[in-house]
C-alpha cells in the first residue's frame, strides 16, 4: 500500500506518511491556471511539495512524483505502472476532493482508504460528540471552551488559566504611528524553489478561464517558508521576537508595517509544514520559559488556532455545498477592479491591497474590516469575494476562504455570525493611521471628499433595514440611523451612489 501525499498535507510526522515506505504525489499543473493565483501562492504550494519530495526520498522513502496536467493524467500514469494499487490519504478538507479522488482511483481499477486528516486538532467525530445534530448558528466561544478543555491547553484544574476563557478585550490597542516592530523573517530560495517561481513567472495570463480583472503583477521577491526547517524557524522568530506585543496590537494596522507582530506560520500550518499542535505548545512552553510574557498574547494565539482554524474546518464541512452560494442580503454588484489594482485613493484600502498583489497576504483584522467590510457595505456578491481571497493569498483554501469570506466577512448564511461586521471610518480611524494621511475626510458622511466608508455604511444599514433591524445586536446602530432620517440620510445616499459610480469607472 501507499501513501497518497496531497499539497496541503506535507507533513513527515502526522498521519498515514509517518510510516510509508511508498508515497504518490501529484504535481498537476493544470491548478494553476485554474484561477487567477497569486504567483507567491503557487510557488509556495509547488516548491513546497518537491522540497517534501525531496525530503522523503533523502530518508529512504520510495516517492511515484508525476508531474501532470491533472489528476487524472497523473493516476493514468501510475496504475499504468503499478496496475490495481492500493493508496491510503488523508481526508482533504475541501469539499468534494474526497468523492473525487475516490472516483478517479476506482475507474482505474486502485482502492483510495481514506483516513482522518491528523493536521487538524480536532476530528469530525469530536465535533460531533460535543455537539450532536445541533443546527447552526454555531457558537465559536463555545467550541473553544470545548477544545481547551479537551486538550488542556491553558487550562488548570479544569479552570483557565488567569480566570477567563478570553482576553480579547485587552487585544484591541493602537501602538502609535511610530511603532516599529521587529522585522519578520524572510527566507532566500534555494535552486528548487527559484526554478518553481520561473515556471511560475512563464504563467503569466494563460489562465484556463479569463480572470475577473488584470491579475496580480510584479509581486516583490518570494520568501515565504516552503519546507520544515524554514517553517520552524519562522515559528521560533515569532516566539522570539513577536509574541509578547502580538496580543495588544493583533488588531492594529500601520501603514508601514505589514507584518506588525503578527505570527505569519497561517501559509506554512495550512500545507502541513507545521502540525497546530506544536505552534501551540510552542508558544506555551515559550511563555512558561518567560513569566513576563502577557497572557492576552497566548491566548489571544491559542484562540486563533485552537479556536478559529479549527471552528472554521468544521463550520465548512457542517455549511456546505450551500455555504459557497449563500448570500442573504442579496448582494449583487461586482467586485470593483481595485481589488485587482489597488487603485484608489482610499489610503487603507489601497494599502492593503497593494499588500496583498506584493505579498499575497494581509492580517486578520485588514481582510475583514478593510477588505471584505468595503465588500459588505459596497454590495459586492459574496462568492466573487471568495473567489478573489481564494486566488490571492498564501494561506488561502477553500475551507479557510470560505466560512471566513461568505460568512464572516459578507454576512452570507447565519451559521455562526449573529450579526455583520459592518464599520464606518470610525473603526479605520481608531485602529489605524491610514485616515491622517488620506484625500478623504473620514468625519465626513456626506459630500465632496467625505469618506467612501462612512456614506456607505449608513446606505446599508438603510437597504437592509428590513433584514436587520429586527437584530438583537443592531438595535444601536438603527437608533443612530433614525436620528439621520430626512435630507441627512438622502445626502448620505447620494453620496454612496457616487462612491459607486466612482468604483466602477475606476476613479474611487
Amino acid at each position: 500500500m501507499a501513501v497518497l501525499v496531497l499539497g496541503d498535507q506535507l507533513n513527515l510526522d502526522h498521519g498515514p506518511v509517518a510510516n510509508a515506505d511508498r508515497v504518490v504525489m501529484m504535481e498537476a499543473r493544470a491548478f494553476a491556471r485554474r484561477r487567477a493565483y497569486h504567483p507567491h501562492k503557487l510557488t509556495l504550494v509547488f516548491a513546497a511539495m518537491r522540497q517534501f519530495r525531496d525530503q522523503l526520498r533523502e530518508r529512504g522513502t520510495t516517492v511515484d512524483y508525476y508531474g501532470c496536467e491533472t489528476f487524472a493524467e497523473g493516476f493514468d500514469t501510475h496504475f499504468e505502472r503499478r496496475p490495481g494499487d492500493e493508496l491510503v490519504v488523508m481526508e482533504p478538507p475541501t469539499y468534494g476532493a474526497t468523492d473525487r479522488l475516490r472516483e478517479l482511483v476506482h475507474e482505474r481499477g486502485g482502492h483510495l482508504n481514506v483516513v482522518d486528516n491528523a493536521l487538524f486538532i480536532s476530528s469530525r467525530s469530536e465535533w460531533e460528540q460535543a455537539f450532536g445534530d445541533r443546527e447552526p448558528p454555531y457558537r465559536h466561544e463555545e467550541f473553544y471552551r470545548v477544545m481547551r478543555r479537551e486538550t488542556g491547553f491553558l487550562m488548570t484544574d479544569g479552570d483557565p488559566v488567569g480566570g477567563e476563557w478570553n482576553y480579547d478585550e485587552e487585544n484591541r490597542q493602537f501602538p502609535g504611528e511610530a511603532y516599529e516592530p521587529p522585522e519578520p523573517p524572510r527566507f532566500e530560495p534555494d535552486k528548487t524553489t527559484r526554478e518553481v517561481a520561473a515556471w511560475v513567472r512563464s504563467l503569466s495570463g494563460s489562465y484556463d478561464t479569463d480572470p475577473p480583472g488584470p491579475g496580480w503583477a510584479d509581486p516583490e521577491p518570494f520568501f515565504w517558508p516552503v519546507t520544515r526547517e524554514e517553517a520552524v524557524e519562522a515559528l521560533e522568530k515569532f516566539v522570539d521576537a513577536r509574541l509578547a506585543e502580538f496580543g495588544p496590537y493583533q488588531d492594529a494596522m500601520l501603514a508601514d508595517e505589514w507584518a506588525l507582530n503578527h505570527a505569519l506560520l497561517s501559509s506554512a500550518l495550512n500545507i502541513g509544514l507545521l502540525h497546530p499542535r506544536e505552534v501551540i505548545e510552542a508558544v506555551i512552553t515559550a511563555a512558561r520559559e518567560r513569566p513576563d510574557t502577557p497572557l492576552n498574547s497566548v491566548e489571544g494565539f491559542v484562540r486563533q488556532v485552537l479556536g478559529w482554524r479549527e471552528f472554521m474546518r468544521h463550520v465548512y464541512r457542517k455549511g456546505m455545498p450551500q455555504l459557497a452560494s449563500a448570500n442573504q442580503l442579496g448582494a449583487d454588484r461586482e467586485l470593483p477592479e481595485l481589488y485587482w489594482t489597488g487603485d484608489t485613493d482610499m489610503a487603507c484600502l489601497s494599502d492593503v491591497v497593494d499588500g496583498v498583489r506584493q505579498r499575497g497576504y494581509s492580517h486578520h483584522i485588514e481582510r475583514l474590516m478593510i477588505l471584505s467590510n468595503f465588500a459588505l457595505l459596497y454590495g459586492v456578491e459574496p462568492d466573487q469575494l471568495n473567489e478573489w481571497f481564494h486566488a490571492g493569498y498564501v494561506d488561502a483554501y477553500h475551507w479557510v476562504t470560505t466560512p471566513n469570506v461568505v460568512e464572516m466577512g459578507s454576512f452570507g448564511a447565519g451559521l455562526f455570525a449573529t450579526k455583520p461586521y459592518a464599520a464606518s471610518a470610525n473603526y479605520v480611524n481608531r485602529m489605524s493611521d491610514y485616515c491622517s494621511g488620506c484625500d478623504y475626510y473620514h468625519t465626513k458622511d456626506s459630500g465632496e471628499g467625505a469618506c467612501p466608508f462612512n456614506s456607505l455604511y449608513w446606505d446599508f444599514l438603510a437597504r437592509n433595514e428590513e433584514r436587520l433591524r429586527d437584530n438583537h445586536r443592531m438595535g444601536l446602530v438603527y437608533s443612530h440611523l433614525d436620528d439621520k432620517r430626512g435630507e441627512e440620510l438622502d445626502a448620505i445616499r447620494e453620496r454612496a451612489s457616487e462612491v459607486r459610480r466612482l468604483a466602477e469607472d475606476g476613479d474611487l
